[in-house]
């Protein structure tokens, strides 16, 4: 039986098989998809795989006939005027390869369930003129804001989809906790495994010898403190996995993020303070296309700019992209 072999995009990263698949393949039934994963016709790099599992750049999905041709991606709908106006203040870079932007909180950077707005479907209010549409290279969560780079071409993206998968690029978080670490910064080694439940997907830490164990190191420092009653965290992820920077805080630091309900409970929550999550990518440094490197920072967004307010924490303003060749 011919099979046929797929790669899995960057920015399609951590993406359900189960999902991934069906885009492709929209005439597939979930019962047809689970006899193709049981009998081990699909397979991810070689191996048999679930459902649920989780996909990473580069990976090759193995697939038999399928009952119809991939169907072909549907045009964009028309980006809002008032997107449209919103994106493009957003923008803290631009050149001939690549695009920075401000991402705000709430604002997924790509469609799924019950999403029906999400910056991939508004890109292309990001042409400035250009023939190609601006394409993802990595990724925000929906509830984080701050520095998100865009290709403009194709040779761009690839380009910075290696960078990105290697250990070309610094990433620089801040982050509001409650609480405040037992050391004032350090190294968080703490292995993450995804867990299913009946609240849906969580990222936890990872048992001894856990076979879906994923490697993952964040490197921490405390920039300011209240009375141990919250602090000011830059967090410096050496690794990528879901969510990791929310659950090291959480579960290795013992100080959840603000407003992460989601793996800090209710004690994520101080009364009086913004209820959003209050993680922010204020800094990426990274190999430019072109030449060179490029280092972008983005302002707080509103609710993190009342919180360093209201605990008198400093809040130097970003400085301008710089560009070294």
């Amino acid at each position: 039986m011919p099979l046929d072999t797929l790669t899995v995009p960057e920015a399609e990263a951590d993406t359900r098989l189960d999902r991934w698949l069906k885009r492709r393949f929209p005439t597939l039934t979930q019962g047809a998809l689970q006899k193709m994963l049981r009998t081990g016709q699909i397979r991810v790099d070689g191996k048999r795989a679930e459902a649920s599992t989780r996909l990473a750049p580069g990976q090759a999905v193995r697939v038999p006939p399928m009952p119809s041709a991939p169907a072909p991606k549907p045009e964009p709908k028309p980006v809002a005027e008032e997107d449209a106006r919103d994106l493009v203040a957003r923008v803290l870079h631009r050149d001939a390869s690549v695009i920075v932007l401000d991402k705000p909180h709430g604002l997924p950077v790509q469609g799924g369930p019950g999403i029906s707005k999400h910056l991939d479907g508004m890109l292309d209010a990001l042409r400035f003129g250009a023939e190609e549409r601006p394409r993802l290279v990595h990724r925000l969560d929906r509830d984080t804001s701050g520095v998100l780079v865009l290709a403009r071409s194709a040779a761009a993206a690839a380009f910075l989809a290696q960078a990105f998968r290697g250990r070309d690029v610094e990433k620089t978080y801040w982050a509001v906790v409650v609480g405040q670490p037992e050391h004032a910064g350090g190294r968080i080694n703490l292995a993450l495994a995804r867990e299913h439940g009946p609240r849906g997907e969580r990222t936890v830490p990872a048992e001894r010898g856990q076979k879906d164990a994923a490697h993952a190191v964040t490197d921490f420092a405390t920039l300011d403190a209240a009375k141990r009653k919250a602090a000011l965290l830059e967090l410096k992820p050496l690794t990528g996995r879901t969510h990791q920077l929310r659950v090291h805080c959480a579960e290795a630091l013992k100080t959840p993020i603000l407003g992460d309900g989601k793996y800090g409970g209710a004690e994520a929550h101080l009364e009086g303070l913004p209820g959003q999550l209050h993680l922010h990518a204020r800094r990426l440094e990274f190999p430019h296309p072109e030449g060179g490197a490029l280092a972008v920072e983005a302002p707080l967004p509103p609710h993190m700019t009342e919180t360093f307010r209201f605990f008198g924490f400093a809040a130097p303003k970003p400085r301008a992209p710089k560009r070294e060749r």
